[in-house]
């Protein structure tokens, strides 16, 4: 795929990554029938465009490999981490780590600043160098929330084969889009056909 190809491009949101940016997150990396993946922060490139598309970084961020590789390597363990919620398994230490690291990597709340004209103020600081601290600050919180809130119960993975996406359970559908969905039912059909004609 090319590097401008966008995941909307070949499936729209998974249900609750409108809600939840660390599903838009952990969602960035996409399995394709065919053994196909499409990465949306596979360059810096593309990783500049998603974090200014989704509010984390100002037009025109300059990402670097470095940075870009955080990001991939926080994505992985927030993706273990809602996995093994779905699976209801403990957690990976690993995980946990990373995911708390970045969120104790940047001040959660308004700092404390004295200026000589005008006195106390508070602000949080976001200077261009720190924004990258901050999207992950800010994921992680995300993912965290996620994690901890009411809509947890409701957090599962695409059942379509080979969509490795998450998404938040609406009655009874189990898939993170209409096609994962008329996939997964061509699919139940075509065994079900294949099992009649040999046992029959």
């Amino acid at each position: 795929m090319s590097e401008t190809t966008t995941g909307e491009s070949v499936l729209p949101p998974a249900p609750g990554a409108e809600q939840y940016l660390a599903l838009a997150f952990v969602n960035t990396t996409i399995a394709l029938p065919g053994g196909q993946f499409i990465d949306l922060l596979g360059t810096p490139a593309a990783t500049g465009r998603w974090l200014v598309e989704h509010g984390l970084a100002p037009a025109g961020v300059d990402v670097q490999e470095m940075c870009a590789a955080r990001l991939r390597s926080l994505r992985e363990h927030v993706r273990a981490l809602l996995s093994a919620r779905v699976a209801g398994l403990p957690a990976s230490p690993a995980s946990l780590s990373a995911v708390n690291d970045a969120l104790s990597g940047v001040p959660a709340t308004a700092l404390l600043y004295w200026d000589e004209k005008d006195g106390p103020y508070r602000a949080v600081p976001c200077p261009t160098n720190e924004i990258l601290e901050h999207a992950l600050a800010i994921l992680a919180a995300n993912a965290a929330d996620l994690l901890t809130g009411p809509d947890a119960e409701r957090l599962i993975s695409c059942e379509s084969t080979p969509c490795n996406r998450y998404l938040l359970r609406h009655g009874r559908r189990h898939w993170c889009s209409t096609r994962c969905g008329d996939r997964a039912r061509a699919a139940r059909a075509y065994t079900r056909r294949t099992h009649t004609g040999t046992s029959g």
